[in-house]
């Protein structure tokens, strides 16, 4: 992959590029990138440039035998380390029993998370892992000397999945062998290990702005620029998000809104448990019922940007920026607070496989309590 398949990100491209150039690279780093901000081909363009026979200013040849191999997700000094389950009950499984679906992964989507991969390989609800045989089996082909390339060069996603097992990889990152590079790219610090952290040069990548997201989406997605914005508006620099908002475009988050909260206000029973059973079922599925409760968080914040914003400013359609403004009036700000707080809780608990039905209905009684300005049950 090269720098300029990225989007954005030059500030971390020059950061990693000077510190090859001033010969002041760490042999150890953490990509620190929030989910859909480009932190995994901001590796994969950094693994390449690294084994690059004929570097240029600001980016790998992309010509010679190395970048070749690179690109294809095969080059013999370049490893990768990423969670994985086991194939059936007893395996002790390795990253390198499933590089074929990888390397079809990372080019499917090279900014999806976790979640996407696991899926990928058919985890459904299994606990993906990064295991003390695959920590074993690391320290064994770092100690190898390299094939072809000066470095040697383990880019590990998602180091979170490490657990305690990590442990077992400190005395290679302190003392690795010659020219051998760490690149270990992740979304949370709080779930890394302290002792891997204090082991590694932290490389912050930022989220995206909200235009790059909307070029992203024009140049390579053909979307019209006015529905870019909405969608960027929503994914708030994560263009993993907005490639979901864009696959599930065909869904009314605006009607379902409304429809939800007509039966709130109007104690429309039937109508509610309509809409629940709707929301629930397998056509919908999760990832439509996270992007509703996220589309349901900018109508509020665009109900409080109403107030001080020109609406030709605004990303949303002339009707929703009505709509928002009627809703301003329905709450006032602290309800608009705790019903944000509500709908980040839910959009955490269907991560989390929490049943839908279950989870609507509770929160469609939360809601009637904080519009009406009830205190909410415990």
């Amino acid at each position: 992959m090269f720098f300029s398949d990225i989007i954005g990100q030059e500030a971390a491209r020059d950061q990693l590029l000077q510190a090859v150039e001033r010969n002041r690279l760490s042999h150890a780093m953490i990509m620190l990138a929030p989910e859909g901000a480009g932190g995994l081909p901001v590796g994969l363009a950094f693994a390449q440039y690294l084994v690059c026979e004929n570097r240029q200013p600001n980016d790998s040849c992309g010509q010679c035998a190395a970048c070749k191999k690179a690109a294809q997700f095969i080059h013999p000094d370049i490893h990768f380390s990423y969670p994985v389950i086991p194939r059936k009950p007893g395996d002790k499984p390795v990253s390198t029993d499933y590089i074929a679906e990888w390397r079809e992964y990372i080019v499917q989507q090279p900014y999806g998370n976790a979640y996407d991969w696991l899926q990928f390989i058919g985890a459904e609800n299994k606990q993906g892992n990064i295991t003390a045989h695959e920590c074993s089996d690391i320290i064994r082909k770092l100690n190898l000397k390299s094939f072809e390339s000066e470095y040697k060069i383990l880019l590990m996603w998602m180091p979170e999945y490490l657990g305690n097992e990590g442990n077992r990889l400190l005395k290679l990152i302190e003392e690795p062998p010659p020219n051998t590079v760490f690149i270990l790219v992740a979304e949370n610090q709080e779930q890394i290990l302290a002792t891997i952290l204090s082991r590694t040069q932290l490389v912050k990548i930022n989220p995206l702005t909200k235009q790059e997201v909307v070029t992203a989406l024009v140049q390579r997605n053909q979307v019209a620029e006015q529905r870019a914005r909405q969608i960027a508006t929503i994914a708030s620099g994560n263009y993993r998000e907005a490639l979901q908002l864009l696959q599930h475009a065909e869904n009314d988050y605006h009607e379902l809104l409304r429809t939800w909260l007509n039966c709130i206000f109007m104690q429309n029973r039937q109508g509610l448990q309509d809409w629940v059973e709707h929301m629930a079922s397998a056509k919908m599925g999760r990832e439509n019922q996270k992007q509703f409760l996220r589309y349901f968080i900018n109508v509020l914040e665009h109900s409080l940007r109403v107030q001080y914003m020109d609406r030709s400013q605004l990303a949303f359609s002339d009707e929703e920026v009505d709509f928002a403004e009627k809703l301003k009036k329905l709450a006032n700000l602290g309800q608009m607070g705790e019903i944000t707080e509500e709908l980040d809780n839910a959009y955490y608990h269907i991560e989390r496989n929490a049943n839908g039905k279950i989870l609507f209905h509770a929160l469609s009684i939360r809601l009637q309590y904080i519009f009406k300005g009830r205190q909410l049950p415990v």
